[in-house]
């Protein structure tokens, strides 16, 4: 059974950090979603803040900052009819690779899961691309190919369209845990309606556990005009 955006995100306590991308229900609109949890004092010391062509992490308390290695990125660029969604620094890699003339899969191919022992959390990754009153779709997780991180899995998703009403979720968690458990498979299919994109991102955040969740970023994207329109929701404001 195939069940709604929100729901979705709510389905577990812990998904990690998502990214949803398809089409809303009257296939007038690419619809794009990130959000980002966190556990930690210093997974959760931060916001979603715009900068031009997407968004950026920043921490909501400087004097709190541990370590910004794997928390301080660009979760959102923009280049050309381009644009890349990912939930960490590999963003900048696909946004190098694809301005030199190469491809999101081999960007990808220099980088791996993070370095963050036990959980060795997947790069999610995502890639649409407009063109003639549509778009296509790249996706892809890197994740450790066994609980010693001693190799990377990179999976790769292509689709030509996607179906008006329908979106594609991938997340790095399939739920809570110690180690907390990669996701697996292939991204869920959801389903979208014809929400502003700050319908959208309320009924997201109303979604996502109340607990853990702490930055959410939805944009919606005219299919014919080029317009955009962005929300962004931050737990610490």
């Amino acid at each position: 059974m195939i069940t709604s955006a929100a729901k979705a995100v709510g389905a577990t306590t812990y998904p990690g950090r998502g990214i949803i991308v398809g089409k809303s229900e009257d296939g007038k609109r690419g619809v794009m979603a990130y959000f980002i949890m966190g556990r930690s004092v210093n997974s959760r010391n931060r916001v979603f803040v715009e900068q031009p062509g997407g968004i950026r992490t920043e921490a909501f308390d400087p004097s709190k900052m541990e370590d910004p290695s794997l928390i301080i990125y660009s979760p959102v660029r923009t280049i050309d009819d381009k644009v890349i969604v990912t939930n960490g620094d590999q963003t900048d890699t696909i946004y190098d690779f694809v301005g030199e003339g190469s491809s999101f899969e081999a960007a990808l191919m220099e980088r791996t899961f993070e370095p963050d022992a036990p959980n060795f959390t997947p790069r999610v990754s995502a890639m649409a691309t407009f063109a003639d009153g549509d778009f296509s779709l790249d996706m892809a997780i890197l994740r450790a190919g066994d609980a010693q991180g001693s190799c990377c899995h990179r999976v790769f998703w292509k689709y030509e369209k996607v179906e008006a009403g329908k979106g594609c979720f991938l997340h790095t968690y399939l739920s809570d845990g110690n180690p907390i458990p990669s996701f697996t498979g292939d991204p869920e299919t959801v389903t979208l309606g014809n929400e502003s994109a700050f319908e959208l991102a309320d009924a997201l955040w109303a979604g996502l556990n109340a607990d853990n969740r702490v930055s959410l970023w939805v944009c919606t994207r005219d299919l014919t005009t080029g317009r955009t329109d962005a929300a962004i929701i931050n737990a610490n404001k």
